[in-house]
């Protein structure tokens, strides 16, 4: 009894944690499609090996983020040093890195983006940092640069 009680509890834990996983795009192409197909902005987390985890841990790991992303923003993860990525992706990822003014990681910018005429245009609203605060607070800030507060 207490064998099938544990695997229960086993499984239903794996699948509430399977359940909060964000659905992060790595690719930057296939992110600027969804936003223009879904006419919702982009959310670009600018990361790489080394850096805190905190904003992962604290915002994004969160129930509250995961609520809030999925109804109101495309996630794009671009994490700069992927050795995976091909020397074309890599390139692409620090060009946009520096045409939206990031200089330091780890760094989220939030823009809109749109294709037309098969030309991708990303137009930056404005950059975000972790503080401290949890995901409430942060998400308020995102709320803030979307309304153009």
């Amino acid at each position: 009894m207490k064998q099938k009680l544990l695997i229960f509890l086993f499984v239903l834990g794996f699948s509430f944690l399977h359940s909060q996983n964000l659905a992060w795009k790595t690719n930057m192409n296939d992110a600027l499609k969804m936003c223009d197909e879904q006419r919702k902005p982009l959310l670009i987390f600018f990361t790489s090996a080394g850096i805190s985890p905190a904003i992962q841990n604290e915002v994004f790991a969160t129930r509250d983020f995961l609520d809030w992303s999925e109804k109101n923003i495309i996630l794009l993860k671009l994490d700069l040093s992927d050795v995976s990525l091909s020397a074309e992706e890599r390139e692409q990822n620090v060009k946009l890195k520096e045409a939206l003014g990031i200089e330091e990681l780890p760094k989220v910018c939030i823009a809109t983006a749109s294709i037309r005429r098969n030309k991708p245009t990303i137009n930056k609203l404005g950059l975000l940092e972790y503080n401290t605060g949890g995901a409430k607070k942060w998400i308020s800030e995102v709320k803030a640069i979307l309304n153009g507060d």
